[in-house]
């Protein structure tokens, strides 16, 4: 009875124990065993597709393969139980799979630990062969590796991932939760003894749904056009950085966003990290001249100047102990708006503006949302800056030279998005990228714009577009050997701000346009900073870059009306 009651304890004990380990706390353990079992915490996230409003592919996981070897379970199909390859033999049926020699794989295979990576960035293809041999020991993992088939064209807005697969910049980042699948982890369970159990990893075929997809409102065809008319001007006039942007002004939609300098972001790792900032989105510049339109503009809302205009022009002008100065310190006697706008006049603007009050002005400003940052879906967008009320009321000079564009910073987006409002008859629209989620067949998830927001009256617009198009007409490009295009257009020299001064030798040069002049559908910008060369104006540099994407957009078939660019 002694011992039988000693045996029934026994057993009562181990199956209490065993009730404990497998009911009580057999959830926690089974997590714990796999976080040990796990050689990395890392999971891999399968990705989406990126692809232009045509569909064309610009990134997408493309699934490639990676050997990994197990010494110590090397075995052959039909292998008696216990029984251990050798490398050697390992290697001899591997050769001809992998293409490689025998000796090189043994070399790797002799003498490591019991996990070693043997070979990465293989096939599908041989990755099949390779299971299709079915030696225990090998593994196939099949794991995603980030394609950028178009390679720099993109990158400063898509981005990219790093080595490991974290993203880095662009819509990448920004777009991350979007982008994702799902995670699924491909690594392989160790035992306790840090050995590597030879499990069977993904299957070829277990990482395809790449149904959904995320589509952007960038047309991969005038991205091209764009960036090869700004790579040609970059390298004629040596400058540091430039870009062409697009927007459909009704919307807000991006048609083209190119940027220099740019980078691979396949080989990311040998670009200076400074080129993966979007510069057009996240840099402030001093505008210039291109944003005398939105002045005009102010002008007409308040009622200080009318259609029929003019200001005396006497080449220079002084405000307080400043005498500022046209271009060349050219006299233009009287003018009317449109010729303001031609022979792009300081001292016109600075006369004309004066005529309001310098509080106004400053509220016309802070309206036009200068201060903030655009609302957008591309990642880094800066707010610009104004002088405070205070000091831009009680110093004249801050409001006579932000008439002309000088003394205000903002980016070259928030300059498309004013422009933009100038040609779709005063409303602020949202700049934006990304068209939504969908699947080969239908849109399935849009991102919800915000409404739109009126800044300017139509009437107010229409005169400025007017005068933009007859000054547009009547401007000559020097040097620049061009026709004229049938746009509204504003071209921009500003000089850039050093040491407290700004240099003359320094300059920052752009070229903006509505198209159609009629009813204006596209605003085209092109602004290329620090040209070094003879004549380094807006009309000689970034014009004619301007004019390169405008008979792009005009020469493809399904983004201008059939009328064509004519207004």
């Amino acid at each position: 009875m002694v011992v039988f009651l000693l045996l029934l304890l026994s057993v009562l004990g181990l199956a209490g124990r065993l009730f404990w380990l497998q009911v009580i706390q057999g959830h926690a353990l089974a997590q714990q065993a796999r976080s040990r079992q796990a050689p990395s915490t890392r999971s891999v996230a399968i990705r989406r597709p990126i692809v232009d409003r045509q569909g064309e592919v610009l990134a997408w996981d493309e699934m490639r393969v990676r050997i990994w070897a197990h010494p110590v379970y090397f075995q052959f199909p039909g292998d008696r139980d216990g029984q251990r390859r050798s490398a050697a033999e390992v290697s001899q049926r591997l050769a001809p799979v992998l293409n490689r020699p025998a000796a090189d794989l043994e070399q790797r295979l002799s003498g490591q630990g019991s996990s070693i990576r043997l070979l990465e960035h293989l096939s599908l293809e041989k990755g099949e062969r390779v299971e299709a041999l079915g030696i225990s020991g090998i593994d196939v993992e099949v794991y995603p590796q980030r394609r950028y088939p178009q390679g720099e064209l993109f990158a400063n807005v898509v981005g990219f991932l790093n080595l490991e697969r974290q993203p880095q910049a662009g819509l990448e980042l920004s777009r991350n939760t979007q982008l994702q699948q799902g995670e699924r982890s491909p690594w392989r369970l160790g035992a306790g003894s840090g050995a590597m159990l030879p499990v069977n990893t993904l299957s070829m075929g277990a990482i395809t749904d790449d149904a959904m997809q995320l589509q952007l409102s960038l047309d991969a065809r005038l991205q091209r056009a764009a960036y090869g008319a700004l790579s040609a001007a970059m390298e004629q006039w040596t400058a540091t950085q430039g870009a062409v942007m697009v927007m459909d002004v009704q919307n807000g939609e991006l048609l083209a966003l190119a940027s220099q300098p740019s980078f691979d972001p396949g080989r990311f790792w040998q670009a200076n990290p400074r080129h993966f900032r979007g510069w057009p989105v996240e840099d402030l510049y001093e505008p210039g001249s291109t944003f005398k339109p939105v002045n005009l503009a102010i002008a007409l809302e308040e009622g200080v100047i009318h259609g029929n205009s003019t200001v005396h022009d006497t080449g220079s002008v002084v405000v307080e102990s400043w005498t500022l100065h046209n271009n060349r310190n050219q006299v233009h006697g009287v003018i009317t708006m449109p010729q303001v706008l031609q022979v792009s006049s300081n001292v016109g603007m600075v006369k004309t503006m004066s005529r309001l009050s310098r509080q106004r002005y400053w509220q016309w400003l802070h309206k036009l949302e200068i201060e903030q940052a655009p609302d957008t879906d591309l990642p880094g967008a800066t707010a610009g800056q104004l002088k405070s009320l205070q000091v831009f009321r009680s110093n004249p000079i801050h409001a006579a030279t932000a008439s002309f564009g000088q003394g205000i910073a903002l980016t070259p987006l928030k300059l498309l998005q004013l422009h933009a409002a100038l040609a779709n008859g005063g409303w602020l629209v949202r700049p934006h990228v990304v068209q939504g989620l969908r699947n080969r067949n239908a849109m399935a998830a849009t991102p919800r714009l915000p409404q739109r927001k009126r800044i300017f009256q139509e009437a107010s617009t229409a005169t400025v577009r007017n005068w933009m198009a007859a000054a547009t007409r009547l401007a000559q490009a020097p040097g620049a050997g061009l026709q004229p295009r049938p746009v509204a257009g504003k071209s921009g020299t500003s000089q850039k701000a050093r040491h407290g001064g700004y240099d003359p030798d320094t300059v920052t040069t752009s070229f903006v346009a509505h198209l159609p002049t009629d009813q204006p559908r596209f605003v085209v910008l092109a602004v290329l900073d620090e040209p070094r060369g003879e004549e380094t104006y807006g009309t000689t540099v970034a014009l004619p870059v301007a004019y390169r994407v405008i008979d792009s957009i005009m020469a493809l078939d399904n983004l201008l009306p059939a009328r064509g660019g004519a207004g």
